[in-house]
């Protein structure tokens, strides 16, 4: 520890590394040597913790070391990630907070800007996040979100033991997650078994491309498969009231668009007047009814009390009376449920769906109308795997410790250092610790022999 001083409205700590060893900053480089390139003439600075409403600054002469692989760097702290212009825990907390709330309310505790908010957590990401993450992967869901308009979407791969977003990029189509697959390598991508997703072609073309995971199961969500007969009931509902408004009735066909709830709900939520609306509907009958009972029938198929093959029965049972249905939606469904049909039956034999990743999604969500927005997909992908991802986030005050009461040591520092007495402070102690939070720093930095002055050679 050296000086803290006062400098109009900031505390200014200076603190002296007492390691003798430089550490390459470069993350995952860890190159180590005693003998420094030379020694900085300005001191480096970082932003800590405030101190009530004061801004409190960590300042610290720095060596330089010369790297084999990186060049010329300077050395590294313990107590900051490499170029950040704040502390870890200043960072941490930032980070643990855009969990929580939006960017502007953040913005005005701490005190920093709304860019400089999404920069720390791609920061507390690249450093946090668990490297060995894509390492035993076995069931993956693979599913899409938008982060902004305009058709702006981030790719998510989650981890169906696991229960996290392991992998995420910018778009959502072949190549997007041909990078994962690149990311993978060929050894770990042999190990993937299924692969859950939506009835996209995009994401199902690259998993059996050469080289990916062609072995791997491609499971189709069965909820996806319901919602496509369900889109051809609304085209047939719509073709319907459109028949009503050509024929001259708009009162009928006025009532006929308020059925629309009716017969897209299920019918165990539907309300009393709901439900006499399409009891009404049933006597009329017609090609509206039709279509509404080809979609019962379908729902049904995944109730959940059906084995494999009595469902692989009854959709092909499905597929066929649709299929002569003359409903030209359904005609159209019952070609695409035929062909995705192993994919959506091996979904119902293995137990895996996209249930989980449509989960997260919806928390994603959540914290992208909370954050009020983002600048760039990096800034949004960061704050996905902090609250989503396998990252363990704690405010400082909660990190893991050496010893309670005591902060992490300073490389070198002996770690066989008595703990504090835990008998309260005599008298004469607490008549020293008396005014103000400037006079008791003073006080301290007085009593503490200083070290001296680093040389600026």
């Amino acid at each position: 520890m050296g000086d803290v001083a006062w400098h109009g409205q900031r505390l200014v700590v200076d603190v002296r590394l007492r390691a003798g060893k430089l550490t390459c900053p470069e993350p995952g480089c860890g190159h180590v040597r005693r003998a420094g390139y030379d020694s900085r003439v300005v001191p480096s600075w970082w932003r800590h913790l405030d101190f009530g409403e004061h801004q409190v600054i960590v300042r610290c002469l720095l060596r330089r070391l010369e790297c084999p692989d990186h060049g010329v760097r300077v050395q590294a702290v313990p107590f900051a990630r490499p170029l950040a212009r704040f502390t870890r825990d200043f960072e941490d907390l930032t980070a643990f907070l855009a969990t929580k709330t939006d960017k502007t309310t953040i913005t005005r505790v701490l005190r920093i800007d709304w860019d400089t908010v999404g920069r720390i957590c791609e920061r507390v990401v690249a450093d946090g996040l668990d490297q060995d993450r894509l390492d035993a992967l076995v069931a993956v869901g693979v599913d899409e979100v938008s982060w902004k308009k305009h058709h702006n979407y981030l790719t998510l791969l989650t981890d169906h033991d696991t229960k996290k977003v392991v992998w995420g990029k910018a778009g959502r189509d072949t190549a997007t997650l041909d990078a994962f697959f690149d990311e993978l390598g060929p050894e770990r991508a042999g190990r993937i078994e299924a692969v859950s997703m939506d009835m996209g072609p995009a994401y199902a073309k690259s998993v059996r491309a050469d080289g990916h995971a062609p072995q791997a199961v491609i499971c189709y969500d069965p909820f996806h498969a319901v919602k496509l007969v369900t889109d051809a009931l609304d085209v047939e509902r719509r073709k319907a009231w459109n028949e009503l408004r050509a024929a001259g009735d708009p009162q009928a066909a006025r009532k006929f668009k308020g059925a629309r709830w009716c017969l897209l709900k299920n019918p165990d939520h539907l309300s009393d007047d709901q439900a006499a609306t399409l009891r009404k509907l049933r006597r009329r009958g017609g090609d509206v009814w039709r279509a509404y009972t080809l979609k019962e029938a379908f729902r049904a198929i995944f109730s959940g009390d059906l084995t494999p093959a009595e469902a692989g029965h009854l959709i092909d049972r499905w597929i066929s009376r649709a299929s002569r249905s003359r409903l030209p939606a359904f005609v159209k469904a019952a070609k695409t449920i035929r062909k995705h049909r192993d994919a959506i039956l091996a979904a119902l034999r293995l137990g895996i769906n996209n249930a989980r990743a449509e989960g997260l999604n919806s928390v994603v969500r959540l914290i992208f109308r909370r954050a009020r927005g983002f600048h760039s997909p990096q800034a949004a992908l960061a704050l996905v795997m902090l609250t989503c991802g396998p990252i363990t986030l704690r405010p400082p005050h909660e990190q893991p410790r050496l010893r309670p009461g005591r902060p992490t040591p300073m490389p070198g520092e002996p770690t066989n250092v008595a703990a504090p007495p835990s008998n309260p402070p005599s008298a004469t102690s607490r008549s020293c610790s008396t005014g103000s939070p400037a006079e008791a720093w003073t006080q301290h930095a007085a009593n503490s022999p200083s070290p001296p002055p680093p040389t600026t050679s």
